[in-house]
């Protein structure tokens, strides 16, 4: 007789793979002791995460750095646009709020002396310029909330902006963050840091009751390559004709998309073999991701071809759900 798989360990192991990938920049926590059920609050967290993801398919959050200053004018520029050139409240990294003409100019000279100076222009990037972002439908007042906790938490020590936009389809938060912290340390944002950055701000969402995850495009079985947001601009004024949709094809890509299915293979087979009716549903819903998933990303190729890739050939299909 074959042993019972231990659900909450392959949902740790591969969950953590799925939606905390090796790359995030976080803080260890200590590892949990033997016998206090930390082992299953964190497997039921995972169970959290792929409900979200394959069931309610929950809103994804957006948080992308748009672009940045490296000197004062462009800085200065940025905080007119944001601001609406002083019509809109702006909220400092000490909680302020201000509005107008004068006061944007003043948060300017703040910048330019407030640590090492700024000058008009420079060769380096001086500020970076960060939208965090929701789906239309969303309280915009949530998204605000949620975006000042986030700053407060990633982007401690450094000093910031931040201005609510609501008055367009999707409510959004532009923050504008100076790249030297007080302490003289320059911010150099990179790809896992903006992973972690988005999981900030999806984990501020839900703590007010919002849906929102931060799931990596392979975990949800995507591989569109989306537009930069100057591009998107520069179609919008006339010069650049629009581009076409791109995928991703790359081998690190394929990789990435290899580890996913594998991954939920593991999952989807841990969970159709347990007892609990649950876990057994929500095996049945990773089942039919894992199709959609499979046929958006090469819809030539069947489950079995599929599954050669990723020197996993285990069709979907043949997951056997307890009755």
């Amino acid at each position: 007789m074959s042993q019972a798989p231990n659900i909450d360990g392959v949902l740790i192991q591969w969950g953590d793979r799925l939606f905390y990938p090796g790359n995030r920049v976080v803080k260890v926590k200590p590892q949990p002791r033997l016998g206090d059920g930390s082992m299953h609050l964190r497997a039921d967290v995972i169970r959290k995460r792929i409900e979200a993801t394959v069931v309610k398919r929950a809103p994804q959050v957006m948080v992308k750095v748009t672009g940045g200053g490296r000197g004062m004018l462009a800085i200065a520029a940025h905080f007119r646009y944001i601001s609406k050139n002083g019509r809109l409240d702006i909220e400092t990294e000490q909680g302020d709020t201000v509005r107008g003409k004068s006061a944007v100019h003043e948060l300017g000279e703040d910048w330019r002396y407030g640590g090492s100076l700024i000058g008009d222009e420079g060769y380096r990037r001086e500020a970076f310029n960060i939208m965090l972002s929701m789906p239309r439908g969303t309280d915009p007042l949530i998204v605000q909330r949620a975006a000042r906790e986030f700053a407060q938490n990633e982007l401690a020590d450094h000093k910031y902006v931040m201005v609510l936009h609501d008055h367009q389809a999707n409510p959004h938060v532009h923050i504008s963050v100076r790249a030297e912290s007080m302490s003289g340390r320059r911010l150099n944002p990179r790809k896992a840091d903006l992973q972690r950055w988005r999981e900030t701000f999806a984990e501020k969402l839900r703590e007010y009751g919002v849906e929102a995850e931060a799931t990596r495009q392979a975990t949800r079985g995507r591989n569109v390559s989306h537009p930069d947001l100057w591009r998107l601009k520069a179609i919008e004024d006339g010069r650049l004709n629009k581009p076409r949709s791109t995928t991703r094809s790359g081998d690190r890509a394929r990789t990435s998309r290899a580890e996913a299915l594998k991954g939920w293979l593991h999952i989807g087979q841990a969970l159709a073999g347990s007892l609990d009716a649950r876990d057994v549903r929500l095996a049945g819903s990773i089942a039919m991701f894992i199709q959609e998933a499979t046929s958006s990303w090469n819809p030539q190729k069947g489950m079995h071809e599929v599954g050669k890739d990723t020197q996993h050939p285990i069709p979907v299909l043949s997951l056997q759900v307890r009755r």
